[in-house]
């Protein structure tokens, strides 16, 4: 009996990977002669680089960069098991954790450090990043990204511009001399869900800023700052980045990655689902067990479980789908339709507070995982399937 197990992370108490295992620990308990296939998922945001780099058999490289506010930070990347590709996010070097409530800044934060991961994994002679923008703390349209690959982004009097989306309003030319030529033999793929434009009502500063710290006249200076900028880079480099579906993720990254590097958009599950080789893994499964920290019927709309359920229908039909979460949410009967999920399982063991459910996770996990694999045992013994 082959099981292949692919959770997302539980967030805030599993990553992925552990949650793999948990759910491995539980059943061969019972089933100790199974084949277990743990593939660890990811949406292309959090937990998406130790997903692939997991699967793949790759590498972690860590890396010291600046962070959002030019203090020095420690960043983690992957090299994939094939070490042409690397997988990075952006949070790691430029995310929210290094930020708070006193000293966010939305006018000076940089993505910088962005870009230094990605000079880095060049330097390792890889030819495609995955390249993971949610969690930023930055508003600057990947300026910084720019600048750390070699663009320089000068004002009228030539000056380099000091670093934070507040800065763009001076932006008067682009200076090409001295980017990394390997830059444009690498492909990037941009693992994002959002589909904001870089300006205007939907745009990256009114629709994200707020929460980076950004007051309203913030906002409406960025989102000027941001339609400035896009407008230089249509008249220095010939491309129109404004409009773009996706070009306001990450405060604009997504916009400045279409700028200046080789990239295109992708959604982060296909990605994660393509490079872990998913697909081939799951062919000959008999039962596919997958999870994640919540599920109910938005869960259908593009998030990683589901992503991974429709993947085993078209790849192994003969599989029946299980879900264990740690809550169950309204409306899941919508989840059932078209047997795309077989059942799903709270892991919860007991009434608990939301704390104490999280240090409980592991142990829950494996004991549901357990209890599904003594239901598979049993009915196989009744010759029921």
């Amino acid at each position: 009996m082959k099981i292949v197990i692919a959770p997302d992370s539980f967030k805030g108490s599993l990553t992925a990977a552990e949650a793999a295992q948990a759910i491995k620990s539980g059943m061969e308990k019972i089933l100790p002669h199974a084949e277990y296939t743990l593939v660890p998922m990811a949406d292309g945001g959090e937990g998406t680089v130790n997903a692939l780099t997991a699967a793949t058999s790759g590498k972690f490289i860590q890396k010291e960069v600046v962070g959002p506010l030019g203090q020095k930070v420690q960043a983690t990347y992957g090299l994939l098991g094939s070490s042409d590709t690397a997988v990075i996010e952006m949070a790691s070097a430029s995310g929210m954790q290094y930020v708070n409530q006193q000293n966010h800044n939305p006018l000076i934060a940089t993505t910088f450090g962005t870009g230094q991961l990605i000079i880095d994994a060049l330097d390792h002679g890889v030819k495609q990043i995955i390249l993971g923008i949610g969690g930023s703390a930055t508003n600057d349209g990947g300026a910084g990204m720019a600048q750390a690959v070699g663009y320089q982004l000068l004002d009228a009097r030539g000056q380099e511009l000091a670093f934070g989306g507040g800065q763009l309003v001076d932006l008067a030319q682009i200076d090409v001399s001295k980017v990394d030529q390997c830059l444009k033999d690498v492909e990037i793929l941009i693992a994002s869900d959002v589909t904001n434009p870089l300006v205007g009502p939907n745009g990256a500063s009114r629709i994200f800023g707020p929460q980076k710290g950004a007051t309203p006249a913030m906002v409406e200076q960025l989102d000027a700052n941001l339609a400035h900028y896009a407008d230089v880079i249509k008249s220095e480099l010939g491309k129109e980045i404004k409009n773009l579906s996706g070009a306001g993720a990450a405060g604009g990254l997504g916009a400045g990655l279409l700028a200046f590097t080789n990239a295109t958009m992708a959604k982060g599950v296909e990605i994660v689902i393509k490079f872990s080789n998913l697909k081939e893994k799951m062919k000959d499964a008999n039962l596919v067990i997958i999870g994640e920290g919540g599920i109910d019927y938005q869960t259908q709309f593009g998030k990683t479980p589901y992503g991974v359920a429709m993947t085993a229908k078209k790849v192994a039909p003969q599989a029946p789908v299980l879900a264990l979460a740690g809550t169950i949410g309204k409306d899941i009967s919508a989840l059932y339709k078209d047997d795309i999920i077989s059942a799903i399982f709270a892991t919860p063991t007991g009434a608990k507070n939301l704390s104490q459910a999280i240090r409980d996770a592991k142990h829950d996990v494996a004991v549901t995982a357990e209890n599904v694999a003594r239901l598979i045992k049993a009915i196989k013994k009744q010759e029921f399937i």
